[in-house]
C-alpha cells in the first residue's frame, strides 16, 4: 500500500504533495523538485485518478495543471476544497486563466522554476485555504 494512502503528516517523515500533470516529463521534474525541497508526491496523469487520490490520499496539498489532455482540473479543485486541502493550480496561462470561483488562488507559471515553487509552497501551507 502506497504510504501516502493512510497516516497523517506527522506520522510520514515528509509532506505529500498530489501531482496532477499529464505531461510525463514535466511531472518527472516537479517531482524531483519537490524531492529537493523535502516533500514526497504522488502522482496522476487523468482527472479520474485524481479525483480518486484527491477524494482518498492522505495528502498535504496538490499541484494541479489546469488542463489534462483537453479535460479542466476543477473537479479535482473542488475535491480537495471540500477536504480542505491547499492546492496550487499550475498553468501556462496566468491566473486570468482560472475559473471566476478559483480566480485569486495561487498559480504556479511554466515552465517551472524551484525558487517560485519553494515561495508558493511555503505561502500556501502557512495560510489558511480560501474558500473552506
Amino acid at each position: 500500500m502506497n504510504e501516502h494512502l493512510a497516516g497523517s503528516a506527522t506520522a510520514r517523515s515528509r509532506p505529500c504533495i498530489l501531482v496532477v500533470e499529464d505531461e510525463f516529463l514535466v511531472a518527472e521534474l516537479l517531482e524531483q523538485m519537490l524531492e529537493d525541497l523535502g516533500y514526497g508526491s504522488i502522482k496522476a496523469g487523468r482527472v479520474p485518478k485524481a479525483i480518486d487520490l484527491a477524494a482518498t490520499a492522505s495528502i498535504d496539498g496538490a499541484i494541479l495543471d489546469l488542463n489534462l489532455a483537453g479535460v479542466e482540473v476543477y473537479p479535482v479543485a473542488d475535491e480537495l476544497r471540500r477536504r480542505g486541502i491547499p492546492l496550487v493550480f499550475s498553468t501556462g496561462s496566468g491566473p486570468e486563466g482560472l475559473r471566476p470561483d478559483y480566480r485569486g488562488w495561487p498559480t504556479l507559471s511554466k515552465p517551472y522554476l524551484e525558487g517560485d515553487l519553494q515561495r508558493i509552497l511555503a505561502a500556501t501551507f502557512t495560510r489558511p485555504v480560501a474558500g473552506v
